[in-house]
């Protein structure tokens, strides 16, 4: 099984690369000349677009072809006030210059959408919100040239006193969306209320792939044993990942990793990733699919990514069943 790491938006190594600059509902409102205003942000959002680039060309420097671009790319793009704003026609060039890179690097570009981004709720101000941000995301990936191998992830939302009738809601509102939005989409279990199979029955419900991620798996497995992961669920989420004529989809499954903070913060992201939690999973899985991206979710993002490359150098030198293929992928033999 070949795997693929990447990291999320940021870079702790390279200097002045942020992707995320932005301005303030409240900066903005001061400003006497809207339309001066509105330039402003066209110009940050432009910015953030060429760092993106810069990010990807790091990427590919060091062989990592799996990122996660910031959500926060134009600032105010879905906020109330903006809504006669359309920013998309003097950012198409930056929009199309990184599509095209992606394309060229055979990149696997994602976002994923914040916290409030949910559809299991029952309030429906929070669902036009939820559907207008995801919409947001989407609009981005179209402008970029990228097909829908390009994804926004998500979870399933709160449980508001009710887990399985808010399940139920995700799936009804979740399913009357646009098939150019629900195509766009991946689901993921999190680290409170939605497990693994939980989050899987909503993913097959809605015809939606399945992220799994096993840090939040491990502080909230649902009483999962690691006989029903390996043997029933893992299976199943495999089966998300293809069309319906059984055939994979045009790119592999998607595994989140990451390492508990400390014991008294289980839930919080380390600064790097532990090797052992994230081998074993991969040895486990290793006859299961030809090849898995994953991509880490530390502090310490795209150095958090180099140590964990180190950390398989050295178990390749150790026998440990692992073959180094360059600085970002490796096999399980």
């Amino acid at each position: 099984m070949i795997v693929r790491f990447g990291f999320v938006a940021m870079s702790v190594l390279l200097d002045n690369a942020s992707p995320s600059r932005t301005m303030t509902y409240a900066t903005f409102s001061k400003l006497d000349d809207r339309e001066a205003a509105l330039r402003r942000l066209e110009r940050i959002a432009e910015d953030n677009l060429r760092t993106t680039l810069r990010l990807m060309r790091h990427c590919v420097g060091h062989d990592v072809f799996v990122y996660r671009m910031t959500s926060k790319i134009i600032p105010l793009a879905t906020h109330d006030a903006l809504k006669d704003w359309n920013p998309y026609p003097p950012l198409e060039q930056a929009f199309a210059e990184i599509g095209q890179y992606a394309k060229e690097k055979g990149m696997r570009l994602s976002f994923h959408p914040d916290h409030f981004c949910v559809f299991s709720t029952p309030r429906p101000e929070v669902l036009a919100k939820s559907k207008e941000d995801l919409e947001y995301h989407v609009r981005m990936l179209e402008h970029m040239g990228l097909d829908e191998s390009a994804k926004c992830n998500i979870h399933v939302g709160g449980a508001y006193g009710d887990k399985p009738a808010s399940a139920e809601r995700f799936v009804q509102q979740f399913g009357q969306l646009d098939n150019r939005i629900r195509n766009r989409v991946t689901l993921e279990n999190d680290d409170k209320t939605f497990t693994v199979r939980e989050t899987l029955g909503a993913a097959e419900a809605v015809g939606t792939p399945m992220v799994l991620d096993i840090h939040h798996h491990a502080v909230n497995d649902g009483g999962e044993t690691d006989s029903t992961l390996y043997g029933e669920l893992w299976p199943r989420i495999l089966r998300t990942w293809t069309g319906p004529d059984g055939q994979p989809l045009a790119l592999p499954p998607k595994l989140h990793v990451s390492s508990p903070k400390s014991e008294r913060d289980p839930r919080g992201h380390a600064d790097n990733v532990d090797v052992g939690p994230l081998l074993r999973f991969l040895r486990e899985t290793a006859g299961s699919i030809d090849q898995l991206d994953v991509m880490i979710e530390a502090k310490q993002k795209d150095a958090a990514l180099l140590q964990l490359m180190a950390d398989m150098r050295q178990l390749e030198a150790e026998g440990a069943g692992i073959r180094v293929i360059n600085g970002g992928s490796i096999e399980i033999t």
